[in-house]
């Protein structure tokens, strides 16, 4: 009788203890699967449309700026956006308006027209570009409003700026550095290059 009570209470034991232990395990099971995150991307790349290419890039103003936006009211607080713009503005000639009438050879020069230098694009950098201010905002739509305007702000300022620094006329110049040398030694004769 003694021997079977005994039993009984080590059987009994045993099962608390393999309950237990389950609990434990369930209870720490749920609470990573409650820390664990997924993440799912889902892409459907497609292409839209194929572009020909004959820009050839000639000068790229790597521009950092920063840009303050402010609405102001008459009777909330002012609202306001501070936002440092890094990028680039490049400048570049279309070689596929050069056309073979725009090159005239004589016995010992090779006259080339080329077209005038234009900008190519304004580009900010979202890795290196912050809005490190929102002020004022009271609604979500408004303050992503603002932080849209200033990027547009931004890259405006980035093409004036860079406009001011003679960029084309300093595309013209490298154009010739460029050009001249490797039409030399092509054509074996003196180069002279214009823009249209």
């Amino acid at each position: 009788m003694f021997n079977s009570s005994r039993s009984r209470f080590s059987l009994t034991l045993f099962f608390a203890l393999v309950i237990t232990g389950f609990l434990i395990f369930l209870f720490f099971y749920i609470k990573h699967e409650f820390n664990t995150t997924r993440t799912e991307i889902t892409e459907d790349a497609m292409v839209s449309k194929i572009v020909n290419m004959g820009k050839l890039e000639l000068v790229k103003y790597a521009m950092k700026d920063v840009v303050e936006k402010k609405e102001l009211h008459m009777i909330l607080p002012d609202s306001r956006v501070l936002f440092v713009a890094v990028g680039d503005v490049t400048a570049c000639i279309d070689l596929t308006k050069v056309r073979k009438d725009d090159i005239i050879q004589t016995k010992d020069t090779v006259t080339v027209s080329l077209p005038q230098p234009e900008i190519c694009y304004v580009k900010l950098d979202h890795q290196k570009s912050r809005v490190y201010d929102v002020s004022g905002v009271w609604f979500a739509d408004k303050s992503k409003t603002m932080v849209e305007d200033v990027y547009k702000i931004a890259e405006k300022k980035m093409l004036a700026t860079a406009t001011e620094m003679n960029l084309l006329g300093k595309a013209r110049e490298n154009a010739g550095t460029i050009f001249k040398p490797f039409l030399e030694n092509v054509s074996g004769k003196a180069v002279l290059i214009r823009f249209k």
